[in-house]
């Protein structure tokens, strides 16, 4: 569909459409639906298309550059892991928050950090399970403090907490917690 003629006219008849849609380019609109209606909808795609910065993200980790601007390490000891992450417009939602899959991302990732303290470099580890828990939105702009403690670290898994506060008011925000699962290491 034209969406440029559709904008000056107001009526899908004006527009070069064909009457099957065979490609994304052409799109049928109903003569029923009020076109200002199909204008809000079609700018409201436009306004959620991703990035032309989010090139490829097909590759091994490529998801860390998303996070990697926005997470800064505060401490690391023996089964304690903190660091600093500020909500930038990239990994916030539509309703101006810190996105849910950027919380359990990062909750991930400072729970796999977490963990590597503890356990020895030789053992493989997969997350079996991550709960999450959303209290409360970190709106766009604030800085949070993610904290990952290990709960419990056994022979075959280990269980980390990861608490999300807002700097400002320690305000608990999200709450996270993995388990991780040891792979047997063969002994042939």
């Amino acid at each position: 569909m034209n969406w440029a003629k559709f904008r000056e006219t107001g009526s899908p008849e004006d527009t070069d459409m064909s009457s099957t849609p065979i490609s994304s380019d052409t799109t049928a609109v109903s003569k029923v639906i009020d076109p200002n209606y199909v204008l809000m909808v079609a700018d409201f795609f436009k306004a959620i298309s991703p990035d032309e910065s989010c090139n490829d993200f097909t590759s091994f980790d490529s998801f860390s550059v998303l996070f990697q601007n926005n997470t800064r390490a505060l401490s690391i000891a023996r089964g304690r892991v903190s660091c600093s992450v500020t909500v930038t417009p990239g990994i916030s939602n539509f309703f101006k928050g810190l996105h849910g899959g950027a919380v359990a991302s990062i909750a991930e990732r400072v729970a796999m950090a977490c963990v590597k303290t503890v356990v020895s470099e030789d053992k493989h580890l997969f997350i079996g399970e991550l709960s999450m828990s959303y209290l409360s939105s970190a709106p766009i702009s604030s800085e949070l403090l993610v904290e990952g403690t290990v709960v419990r670290t056994g022979r075959n898994l280990s269980v980390v907490t990861v608490e999300f506060k807002i700097k400002e008011t320690m305000k608990v925000t999200y709450l996270s917690r993995a388990t991780f699962y040891h792979s047997p290491i063969s002994k042939l």
